[in-house]
Parts: structure tokens; sequence; C-alpha cells
């Protein structure tokens, strides 16, 4: 019995930050939406535009790494919410990256359900994610 309460000690950190997590992912949701010309989930969910899930879904996997990351290596819950914010801007600023330099057309290809520029903005947002991870240890 000692065996399992000790596993479970950690069940209320475990719960926070998990919790913040969820709330982080919904936020990158809004802030991304935000960023980006074109509404992802409008695309996805009523035009089941192809080419907007993979690049929307590459930005969440992007951003679950660098959260992670975040989550693993912080020494507080403060420090994990100031890291999730800055995973937060680095994936806008993928986005920025590749919207103002390598595809200045990335938005239009994307409305236009252009598969190539979807699998070219998940392919950065989940390269800028490993990244983020990688750098956030300390």
């Amino acid at each position: 019995m000692d065996t399992i309460m000790d596993s479970l000690a950690g069940l209320d950190n475990f719960a926070v930050y998990f919790g913040l997590s969820i709330v982080f992912l919904f936020v990158f949701k809004l802030v991304y939406a935000l960023v980006t010309p074109h509404d992802e989930w409008k695309l996805v969910k009523e035009e089941k535009n192809v080419a907007a899930a993979i690049g929307f879904g590459g930005a969440i996997v992007g951003f679950a790494i660098a959260l992670a990351s975040a989550a693993t290596h912080s020494v507080a819950i403060v420090d994990f919410i100031i890291w999730a914010v800055v995973a937060i801007i680095a994936q806008s600023l993928a986005f920025a990256l590749l919207r103002f330099t390598f595809m200045p057309k990335i938005a239009q290809r994307i409305n236009e359900n252009e598969v190539s520029a979807g699998v070219m903005l998940a392919s950065m947002s989940i390269a800028v994610g490993l990244l983020n991870a990688a750098c956030m240890t300390y």
C-alpha cells in the first residue's frame, strides 16, 4: 500500500501541470488564429481543407513539444507558465518567418487547399517546436 501511496504522491503536481498544459493548448489555438491571416479552424471544420489541417496540426504538435519541455524542465509553476508563453511566441514567430521569408503566399496556398503548403507549414512548426524544446534545457 505504501508503494501505491508513494507513486501517487506527485498526483497533485501532475494535475496542475496537465491542467495548465490543456489551458495553454487552448490559448495557443487562439493566439495562432490571431497571428495567421486565414482561419484554420473554419477551413478544417467547415471546408474540410486538408492543407489547413496539416499545417494547423503541425503547429499544435510543435507547440506541444515545446510545452512538454517546459513542463519537464521547469522548477516551479511560475517557471512553467513563463516558458509556455515563450513557446507560444516562438511558434507564432515560426509562422511569421515562413510567411514573410520562405513562402510569402503560404496563407493563400493553404486557403486554396494546397497540401504541399500545409506540409511545409507543419514541418516548420514541428522543427521550431523541437528547437524550442531543446533550447529550454538549462
